[in-house]
């Protein structure tokens, strides 16, 4: 390593440009200089290696530049990086998926180990803020060195007074001791945190998984005012219609490896619940796969939510499916553990393992398998987010998950799940394998249905409609307020909890309240955590985004029950 990655004085900010074939090179650099980013472009890869030499805050790179290079001195370099440090390389690849091609890029990205890929063609845009997401990254790494210097200098200067003072000063020792390792877990923290973020490769996960759902839907939408055959619209609705529950799944993996997604825990029987996933389970997995059910008799009941725990454990099979291509066995086991701790967490917990005989994880690649959109499979074969999901759902769930795993000898996930004092309900439902059932009945009354965006109005009108009300529509809370002041005939309001102005859906469930206490109202949001809360100190239900004709006839009817009932 040079001298200059050895101190915080003079930390590099110039990022290095590589790109040897027409002019990716230029035209990058001096896209990132117009942003304010100091972009050099190097040759040929001996110049590359030397401006490395001297320093710099991250490397965007054309894949076929190194293509067939021998990156032996460049691996090296990587390899030999202090602790503190690892170099973000921004890639730019082509949609060449030859087998050989594809072999390479995995092989690459190994190499160069903290990198972001960026697909052809590229926004600007994108290009840009994917470069200064890495030198933000590169920012927080000489944070972390930083801190490393001052656990040293501490040290140094600890082991100056023992030497230097006698038993007088043993308690100051000790104090200085959990000083240091205090400092050792904000570093820890802080390293985890900027891995955590990963805003770019996030931001282009997201982007990459929603853009082929909406392709999807917008094309399905342009083909069916061109098609006539009742079967082919069928086809073409029906596509449609996955598309968007893959939409809906996509963000509640994404609201629950961030710790945002409500959950509903109760008491959850794992022998039963798990059992009736064996068809389930069956059904989804290849033939040369076995499924094998080890669960005490007398397991605990665990207080979790029992849709996402299905929605877990078929993400592990999934999984274990994919890293047993041969076949194999998966053996999923339930045990008790009274009076467990891990940290601030402790009492009695179920331990539920998903173990399977595959080809197991290498060490680089069991710490990042938590962060979300990392995924070790071909592009399309998997968005990244399934232990993601797993692990915010342990966590929120109030209990933990770790990953036990070598090369060639399977991969285990446990998760502690907190045992349940709560009666199990009869009958479990399994929210994977469900439909919602249809309401029964036909409404009729008028709906004051409060919702700025117009596309999401006009077909929110037409599900009102369609069970039975007719609709009044205002575009913010303060129209909403008008329109109730008019003397309308108004049954029940339901409103968006996001809006322009200075009052939102709550404010005007509030509001609403004050002034006609009998009047149900009910709130929906794409992002029910933010609002959920204080909606339920208003009273008011919230119908989390997005929602089918029958959710929203069930929560209208349930709204208007619990409103006629609180009457009398």
């Amino acid at each position: 390593m040079s001298g200059t990655m050895a101190t915080t004085e003079a930390p590099p900010s110039r990022v290095l440009v590589f790109a040897p074939i027409g002019r990716d090179g230029p035209a990058s650099a001096e896209l990132l200089r117009r942003v304010g980013i100091e972009a050099v472009v190097c040759e040929d890869l001996p110049s590359l290696m030397r401006h490395l030499l001297e320093g710099t805050a991250a490397v965007f790179v054309a894949e076929e530049g190194l293509f067939g290079k021998d990156l032996a001195a460049l691996s090296a370099w990587i390899d030999a990086q202090p602790a503190w440090s690892e170099m973000p390389f921004v890639v730019l690849t082509s949609r060449h998926e030859q087998p050989r091609v594809a072999a390479w890029r995995k092989s690459i990205v190994e190499t160069l180990r903290n990198v972001s890929l960026l697909e052809r063609p590229v926004q600007p845009i994108t290009l840009t803020s994917a470069v200064q997401a890495a030198l933000r990254a590169r920012s927080r790494q000489y944070e972390v060195q930083a801190l490393i210097q001052a656990r040293e200098k501490a040290a140094q200067e600890l082991e100056a007074l023992v030497t230097a003072r006698t038993e007088q000063l043993k308690e100051a020792n000790a104090a200085l001791v959990d000083e240091i390792a205090e400092r050792a877990r904000i570093e820890e923290n802080l390293r985890q945190a900027q891995k955590m973020e990963a805003i770019g490769q996030l931001t282009g996960g997201v982007a990459h998984d929603f853009n082929n759902l909406l392709m999807v839907i917008q094309g399905g939408l342009d083909m069916l005012d061109r098609q006539e055959d009742h079967a082919r619209r069928a086809r073409l609705l029906q596509g449609m219609r996955q598309a968007a529950d893959r939409g809906s799944a996509l963000t509640r993996q994404l609201l629950a490896f961030s710790r945002r997604q409500p959950l509903a825990p109760e008491a959850v029987d794992l022998r039963a619940s798990i059992g009736g996933m064996r068809e389930l389970l069956d059904r989804s997995l290849r033939g040369d796969v076995h499924v094998d059910l080890e669960i005490e008799t007398a397991v605990w009941p665990v207080e979790v939510d029992a849709g996402e725990l299905e929605l877990v454990i078929l993400n592990l099979a999934f999984n274990a499916r994919d890293a047993m291509p041969k076949g194999g066995e998966i053996v999923i086991s339930a045990s008790n553990l009274d009076d467990w701790r891990e940290g601030d967490i402790i009492g009695d917990f179920v331990r539920l393992e998903v173990r399977d005989t595959g080809t197991g994880m290498s060490e680089a690649v069991r710490t990042r398998v938590f962060e979300p959109f990392f995924t070790t499979k071909e592009v399309g074969k998997g968005s990244g987010l399934g232990l993601a999901q797993t692990y915010g759902f342990a966590r929120q769930s109030g209990g933990s998950v770790r990953i036990e795993s070598e090369e060639g000898e399977g991969t285990s996930v446990i998760l502690m799940l907190p045992r349940s004092r709560k009666p199990v309900k009869d009958a479990l439902r399994s929210q994977l394998d469900s439909r919602p059932a249809k309401a029964a009945g036909r409404f009729t009354g008028c709906v004051l249905l409060v919702e700025d965006d117009d596309e999401v109005a006009a077909l929110v009108t037409e599900m009102l409609r369609q069970i039975g009300f007719e609709v009044t529509r205002a575009a913010s809370a303060a129209g909403g307020l008008g329109a109730l002041a008019n003397g309308r005939m108004i049954d029940v309001v339901f409103s968006d909890i996001m809006m322009p102005g200075a009052m939102n859906g709550v404010d005007l469930a509030r509001e609403i309240h004050q002034r006609r206490p009998d009047l149900p109202v009910l709130l929906t949001s794409g992002f029910a955590e933010a609002s959920r809360r204080a909606a339920e100190d208003a009273g008011v239900r919230v119908l989390p985004k997005p929602y089918r004709l029958e959710d929203l006839a069930s929560a209208i009817r349930e709204t208007m029950d619990r409103a006629r009932g609180s009457r009398h």
